[in-house]
């Protein structure tokens, strides 16, 4: 059978592979990338590591999510994670949104409302339940508007993107002048990266701002409308965190295990190889090799060829989709299913390599 699952390492990870194997204690932080219907592929992986591997061990793990990322990271927060996630699945995959008369595509303020809908009725009455979860400490991501970006707006709002794209251009640390690292975490939980790389603030999350965040996190600019002046956070507008953190590439630091035990590793399923800095990076191939922030991380992901052999129209689930398939949302969401239930081997190669890890198979990231 053809192989679905790709494993990469930094050089610390691999070492330690090498002498010691790989356990649920050694994995301190868990990345969520974003990417919108490519984090589709991950949740096979998602309903094995949460639901069955990490819940072999009772250490504290940080789940840091930016855009579907932070959804995901977030359902896994909740109890029954397995069952959390394949609602989460369902819902993404049947999501569709009635045109109103006259109009070719939904309007972000449509978008929007909806999709806030689907996040009450998807966490409603069980916020608390995330923010109090005995071992996960969630991050949710998200990209404040600085500037022109301060406040959504007709005119100001695609020139500050404008400004933006120009300036990531030149230098990424320099796209901190129009939008900032906005990092919503669970009251009490440090950051498990460093911020020396990029202008970065922090809030707590609460009750009152959970939602906003998580929806902040998951609006990109254009399609759906910003999310301002979220409680317990600076005034302004707040879009999807995959702008600012694309693919979370951070310098991950995990926090100090107190009993001397596990290795700290980063655990990263992602949907490719390659962990891109921001959004706007993505057409900038010098800025997706790898650096020394990612030693400690393992990253899980989908074989090129078998994505190209065995997914509807040989790719990923993609936004494309939407358009690609139109008004005929069944069809995307057939095309869609079948990718998930594919994605089914990717859980269980991991599964077969943690009781005999090869290093002989993990790849250089």
């Amino acid at each position: 059978m053809q192989k679905a699952l790709r494993i990469y390492a930094g050089p610390a990870a691999r070492r330690h592979i090498e002498r010691h194997g790989l356990g649920p204690r050694d994995v301190r932080i868990i990345p969520g990338a974003a990417g919108g219907p490519k984090g589709l592929i991950l949740g096979p992986l998602d309903r094995f590591i949460f639901g069955e591997w990490l819940a072999q061990s009772a250490h504290e793990v940080h789940l840091v999510g930016a855009s579907i990322g932070a959804w995901r990271m977030a359902t896994a927060c909740l109890s029954d994670p397995a069952a959390a996630f394949a609602r989460l699945e369902h819902d993404y995959i049947h999501q569709h949104y009635e045109l109103p008369p006259g109009r070719k595509r939904p309007t972000a303020e449509q978008i929007s409302r909806e999709f806030g809908q689907s996040l009450q009725a998807f966490y409603g009455g069980r916020v608390a339940e995330v923010l109090s979860h005995t071992r996960y400490r969630l991050h949710i991501v998200t990209s404040r508007g600085r500037h022109l970006l301060r406040r959504e707006h007709g005119l100001a709002t695609p020139l500050g993107y404008l400004g933006a794209f120009v300036t990531n251009g030149v230098r990424r640390r320099a796209l901190g002048a129009w939008l900032e690292r906005m990092v919503f975490s669970t009251p009490g939980a440090a950051l498990p990266f460093g911020t020396g790389d990029y202008r970065t603030r922090r809030a707590e999350l609460s009750e009152a701002n959970f939602k906003p965040a998580l929806q902040a996190s998951c609006s990109i600019p254009f399609v759906l409308q910003a999310v301002h002046d979220i409680p317990g956070a600076p005034r302004g507008a707040y879009w999807d965190g995959g702008i600012t953190d694309y693919h979370l590439h951070l310098d991950y630091q995990a926090p100090a295990d107190t009993a001397g035990q596990g290795a700290g590793l980063v655990l990263y399923p992602h949907f490719q190889k390659a962990v891109v800095p921001g959004w706007l990076d993505k057409g900038l191939k010098w800025r997706h090799a790898a650096t020394p922030f990612l030693d400690p991380m393992i990253v899980l992901a989908p074989d090129p060829q078998w994505i190209r052999d065995q997914l509807p129209s040989g790719k990923l689930p993609d936004r494309t989709d939407f358009t690609r398939y139109g008004m005929d949302w069944r069809a995307r969401a057939k095309a869609w299913g079948v990718a998930t239930a594919a994605s089914r081997q990717l859980a269980e190669e991991f599964a077969q390599w943690l009781e005999r890890p090869d290093p002989g198979r993990i790849g250089p990231l």
